[in-house]
């Protein structure tokens, strides 16, 4: 375990994958602006310490919509991770629940949560595909609710196939993203993809996609609480509230879908001042160090959400690189809350940060 943080990993990832393999895993969307700003937005903001304060005791648990959490890190829901590592979500759940890591699932762990590894706290997202009726709504939730989830995340901004010009080069089949990479051939070559992706096919769906009635609906379907991954601007965060979600996730889909929307750091204090204390406010986005979820929390983020950093460890070790690597995260957090200041997260306020050049 050489790698002494996530860039590590992310060098060590990117020499064990298939370069095909790592274009899907690092990539973005178009220009792949919004996956630059994702991580220049954190280092606009900086830190301002606070000295003589006693720190020699760092808390760093939270209690979020009912479940009491060791650190305010969770396993972020990710496509393709069998082109990473066999059995991919298995190996991220098994690590979730080894490091006790709430867990948002793309679905796929019954065996873990058979076999008990699972994390005791995950979510199951869903696009909305599977809500086109009041039938499917409530089967896919009693489901869900008999396997113990925790909470159902909506992820709203991908009801469209980005133009990801990485896989576009590459020719990738899309359904690799499930099966994993095909073995290269005697010429290094990988088979030819049956449906590659493709640029220059104009938008078109079958049925009508999900709306914000749809997203009533599914909380009027359940118990559990009802997570919209994907908000950008304020008044999306305030109709989270209105139609009955019990927390927002500040996310632009790590930069794989709408490109040149600004990195999601600059959104969240907007997101945060709309819905005004009424639900937690989440957010991911070019999270790699402890300083970067620090100074989201300070800007008003009740947890942070991180998937390219475990995957980075999870390519490179499996399930022992992402206990790593959330292991180094928690621990960077830690140690720059007694560094800044500030020995719990009720200690963390805006007042902690500023802009740079303001």
């Amino acid at each position: 375990m050489d790698p002494v943080n996530v860039f590590d990993f992310a060098t060590l990832a990117k020499k064990r994958l298939d370069p095909v393999a790592w274009d899907y895993l690092e990539g973005g969307s178009e220009d792949e602006q919004t996956l630059h700003d994702n991580r220049e937005g954190f280092k606009k903001i900086i830190i301002r310490p606070r000295v003589l304060v006693d720190t020699h005791k760092i808390d760093t648990s939270l209690t979020l919509l009912g479940l009491k959490l060791d650190y305010p890190i969770l396993f972020d829901p990710a496509g393709g991770k069998n082109c990473f590592f066999p059995n991919g979500e298995l190996e991220v759940s098994r690590a979730a629940g080894k490091s006790k890591t709430l867990h948002i699932t793309n679905g796929g762990i019954e065996a873990t949560l058979q076999e008990g590894t699972a994390a005791e706290n995950w979510w199951q997202l869903t696009t909305g595909g599977i809500l086109t009726n009041k039938a499917q709504t409530r089967s896919f939730v009693r489901r869900i609710e008999a396997q113990g989830c925790k909470g159902i995340c909506l992820t709203v901004d991908i009801m469209h196939v980005s133009q990801r010009e990485r896989e576009i080069h590459n020719k990738l089949e899309r359904s690799w993203c499930e099966t994993g990479l095909p073995k290269r051939d005697a010429a290094g070559k990988l088979p030819v993809a049956k449906t590659p992706w493709k640029a220059g096919i104009l938008p078109s769906k079958a049925s009508p996609l999900p709306t914000w009635e749809t997203l009533a609906e599914l909380c009027a379907a359940t118990s559990l609480p009802v997570i919209v991954k994907g908000i950008m601007t304020a008044e999306d965060g305030d109709r989270c509230v209105q139609y009955g979600a019990k927390a927002c996730i500040v996310s632009n889909h790590g930069a794989r879908q709408q490109d040149s929307v600004g990195g999601t750091i600059e959104a969240l204090p907007e997101v945060v001042r709309a819905v005004n204390g009424r639900i937690p406010v989440l957010m991911d986005g070019g999270i790699r160090r402890g300083t970067d979820i620090l100074k989201a929390l300070a800007l008003g983020a009740t947890a942070v959400c991180i998937a390219r950093p475990y995957l980075y460890g999870m390519a490179s070790f499996g399930q022992a690189g992402v206990e790593r690597v959330i292991h180094l995260l928690h621990t960077e957090l830690a140690l720059n809350m007694g560094l800044a200041g500030v020995p719990n997260l009720r200690s963390i306020d805006k007042s902690l940060v500023r802009i740079r050049g303001l």
